[in-house]
């Protein structure tokens, strides 16, 4: 048996072969091209026929080197970052890092701890389509929320209206609507109650229009500190532009959401984890993507819920035990 590490980086990769007890068979940089993987698949070849007799370990858990990897036969461990980190410390305290030398760590730790870690697991082309989407969903929902943390804090600075009205719910379309429409306290100011009517009915708003706008109004027209016209212009065209990223990022989100679901239903298993309960479509979606669908992944339910995180965690320092 023949173990490979694979420092990877986005031109090009280091790669080290090592045998049984830890000889150096190979190392070689290759590029991260077609002929980068032709390469080193021939270094491998060279010493192993066999692709179950080969173990890889990378930094990585995904991506075109990974799945060729996978795709050859080998077996392939994802190592954490930072359980790499602890396993160099374990070998040099000078704190001394190469390329190179991270190529031949990563080999010597699937030659002498892969028991230790797990293998990237088998799952079906779906499920890895469901979990590209699942954290392409997710990253998109985050980073509407930072754009509306930013938004938040700008309005501190300039539009104490615009918070009293709408409080946190920064994102939803009645205050999106408003904000672009009114993005300074003087427009906000200005604004009558037909014109929030016909903002909030534009936005999609159509039950207790004349109610909403009446309160919406209220806030906008309420006594408060104000800065200088100049400044009041400078805040008001950030906050324009914000609005205008949450709105097109909305949109992005539901476009995820809906090629979440439209994939997620197609999954043989996606009726088994709607009955779990709590579990509705996206969150459903999350749990298929992250679990996997490989049937030997777990080995038994302990592992799953291992892996979950949900599994009891002991701590028995001393006397005490929790």
């Amino acid at each position: 048996m023949i173990f490979v590490g694979v420092d990877w980086a986005e031109a090009h990769h280091d790669v080290c072969l090592l045998d049984e007890g830890g000889g150096i068979l190979g190392k070689r940089r290759i590029g991260d091209t077609v002929q980068g993987l032709r390469d080193l698949h021939e270094l491998i070849a060279e010493h192993c026929e066999e692709p179950e007799e080969v173990a890889v370990g990378i930094e990585k858990d995904r991506g075109l080197v990974v799945t060729s990897l996978v795709a050859s036969g080998f077996t392939v461990y994802a190592i954490n970052p930072m359980a790499a980190s602890r396993y160099r410390d374990r070998h040099t305290t000078s704190g001394a890092k190469s390329d190179p030398g991270d190529a031949k760590m990563l080999a010597d730790l699937v030659r002498t701890d892969r028991h230790n870690h797990r293998a990237v697991a088998g799952d079906s082309t779906l499920a890895e389509a469901v979990k590209i989407l699942a954290r392409g969903h997710q990253n998109a929902v985050w980073s509407r929320q930072r754009q509306v943390n930013a938004l938040r804090n700008s309005l501190k600075d300039y539009y104490p209206g615009a918070l009293e009205a709408f409080g946190t719910d920064l994102a939803s379309r009645d205050a999106v609507a408003v904000l672009a429409a009114a993005p300074t306290p003087t427009i906000g100011r200005a604004m009558t109650k037909a014109n929030l009517v016909n903002v909030l009915k534009a936005a999609g708003r159509q039950r207790y229009l004349d109610q909403r706008a009446e309160q919406i109004q209220v806030a906008l027209r309420a006594e408060q500190m104000s800065q200088p016209a100049v400044l009041e212009g400078a805040y008001g065209r950030i906050t324009a532009s914000t609005i205008r990223v949450i709105e097109q990022l909305t949109h992005e989100v539901t476009d995820l959401e809906s090629a979440l679901a439209e994939h997620f239903e197609t999954h043989p298993d996606a009726k088994i984890i709607l009955f779990l309960p709590g579990l509705g479509m996206t969150l459903g979606a999350r749990v298929l993507g992250e679990v996997g669908d490989d049937p030997n992944r777990y080995s038994d339910a302990k592992s799953r819920r291992t892996y979950g995180g949900t599994s009891p965690i002991t701590q028995s320092p001393g006397r005490s035990r929790t």
